[in-house]
């Protein structure tokens, strides 16, 4: 890297964290978040349920082990990320690891931010600024260099449909099976498709406001997404026909709140959301309990759904609803990561069981 160059973190509530510029060195703003997983930035960064969200790590050391090759494998998913690009706005950590060592690292960090133009800043006080997003909530915020004006108001990332955003823009398929899904995609992560391709299933790939009401197919799943599942009311209308039949639907994350606003509940923002590696999920009516992957702003209120439904999963922190299932049709949704990518992997039985149903 070159000469460290001054940039401050400002939020909208009015606190400011001081550290360096590093990747792109422009502005930047967005709803600012954290996240405590202590690995997995080459995944987050991809993750399209980031879009519209300056990312901060609590984890103290980020970089150490480089960025891995952008490949697609022979169904053209990507190989080590979880979409074509970067759709955090910007990325705050506190030390920055100029060297990295990986076998499969072919650029550094700060590279591979300069190359997709997205702002980082470094020698922030994290865990100070975790302590803020607690205690007052997400916030808009805003990277701004040294010898750069900017200045609040900013535009809401809420108050855009991010979905349409991060969606495909036309029908994609994957794989080959005897059975096959069709995917709305939210903004899927790819180790989804993974998931079911590896599995053997015919996946179809359709954009989160395509009718796919008339389509030929065996099982239906509603994908990740960033933003507010309030922007998604004609998803959730496609997945209240289907909802009339009787072929396997699955969900995931906001997959998760659209079936339920399908089902009749509503969704509320939380104060902080849930973004780590270890958030704790509990099935309902049992002990048996999964480590997940998480990625979310809003939550599902369980207390609106119809009586045809229940909850699945409660989270065991606070006691927010982790998923929901139909009581005797084969509708289930979660909203953790089974895939995870990165993360655990407790919970990716629940691939097999919906396969199992086609």
């Amino acid at each position: 890297m070159e000469e460290r160059k001054p940039a401050v973190l400002r939020l909208e509530g009015g606190a400011e964290f001081k550290g360096w510029i590093f990747g792109y060195d422009g502005p930047c703003d967005g709803e600012a978040v954290f996240s405590t997983a202590m690995v997995g930035y080459p995944e987050s960064l991809t993750d399209p349920s980031y879009s519209g969200q300056i990312l901060c790590v609590s984890y103290p050391i980020v970089g150490s082990y480089g960025v891995p090759d952008e490949g697609v494998d022979a169904n053209g998913i990507s190989l080590n990320f979880e979409s074509e690009r970067i759709w955090a706005r910007g990325l705050v950590i506190s030390d920055y690891s100029c060297e990295y060592s990986h076998w499969s690292a072919v650029k550094s960090l700060d590279e591979w931010l300069r190359e997709q133009k997205i702002p980082g800043i470094y020698g922030v006080d994290t865990r100070a600024l975790t302590q803020e997003l607690r205690e007052h909530g997400s916030q808009l915020a805003m990277i701004v260099p040294q010898g750069v004006e900017k200045s609040f108001p900013v535009n809401d990332p809420n108050l855009e449909n991010q979905v349409a955003v991060v969606s495909c823009k036309k029908v994609m398929r994957y794989g080959h099976g005897d059975k096959k899904v069709v995917l709305v995609d939210c903004g899927v992560k790819h180790n989804i498709l993974r998931c079911f391709v590896d599995r053997g299933v015919e996946l179809i790939r359709v954009p989160w406001d395509y009718d796919f009401t008339d389509m030929e197919y065996d099982g239906l799943f509603i994908s990740n997404g960033p933003g507010n599942p309030q922007m998604c009311d004609v998803t959730v209308q496609h997945i209240r026909k289907a909802m009339e039949g009787n072929k396997p639907i699955f969900g995931i994350c906001m997959g998760n709140q659209l079936m339920a606003r399908a089902a009749g509940a509503g969704t509320f923002k939380l104060k902080y959301g849930h973004r780590s590696h270890n958030q704790p999920a509990r099935m309902v009516g049992s002990t048996r309990c999964v480590i997940s992957s998480q990625n979310h702003g809003f939550a599902v209120d369980a207390s609106g759904l119809g009586p045809d439904w229940e909850e699945w999963f409660v989270n065991m922190n606070d006691g927010t609803n982790e998923g929901i299932r139909h009581k005797t049709k084969p509708f289930c949704s979660v909203q953790f990561h089974p895939e995870a990518s990165s993360g655990p992997t407790d919970s990716q039985f629940l691939f097999d069981e919906f396969i199992s149903k086609l």
